[in-house]
């Protein structure tokens, strides 16, 4: 699936169709008038308008409560390429889409591939499926690399490879 979790929908706001927006991005500004986003039932919403600091939305073609009241729950998405439009990445950042499908590589080793990222209170983990190589080897099929400094020495999305120095320890004794 080519789509970007964004945000949810909550209860409504009033009676002219606002509801509640839960963003699950690290991006707010891309929830702006005129942006369009893809729901979990298959439906395409475009903001109307969004109050940032009440954290409500507004969709085009919603405009009562009772309208509004099927949208609770419903999930945001939006694509790839519009999250690379929209959202400008700093130095040393990278969209968690591009992260996933990396090799893991410490020290000339294949460790595995990152099939997920966590998010945890103080850190992001990645989460490696381990090479087949390794997991002959009795060693874990799945491990977790927090995703910081200390382990994580470069990565190049376009390459699909995240360098480390340590992981192989955190494989071994997972």
């Amino acid at each position: 699936m080519n789509n970007v979790y964004v945000a949810k929908l909550g209860k409504t706001v009033g009676l002219k169709g606002h509801v509640k927006l839960f963003i699950e991005s690290d991006f707010p500004g891309q929830f702006k008038k005129g942006a369009t986003f893809t729901t979990n039932k298959k439906e395409t919403l475009t903001i109307a308008e969004f109050n940032a600091s009440r954290g409500t939305v507004l969709f085009e073609s919603i405009n009562d409560v009772d309208s509004a009241k099927k949208l609770t729950n419903v999930q945001l998405f939006t694509s790839y390429e519009q999250t690379k439009e929209d959202c400008q990445l700093e130095e040393n950042q990278y969209f968690w889409f591009d992260i996933i499908g990396c090799s893991i590589k410490d020290d000339d080793t294949i460790l595995g591939e990152v099939v997920e990222i966590h998010r945890y209170p103080v850190d992001d983990y990645l989460e490696i499926k381990t090479s087949q190589e390794l997991v002959k080897k009795d060693l874990p099929k799945t491990f977790l690399i927090p995703y910081i400094d200390e382990y994580v020495i470069s990565v190049d999305v376009e390459e699909k490879v995240v360098t480390t120095q340590g992981a192989f320890d955190i494989l071994e004794n997972s």
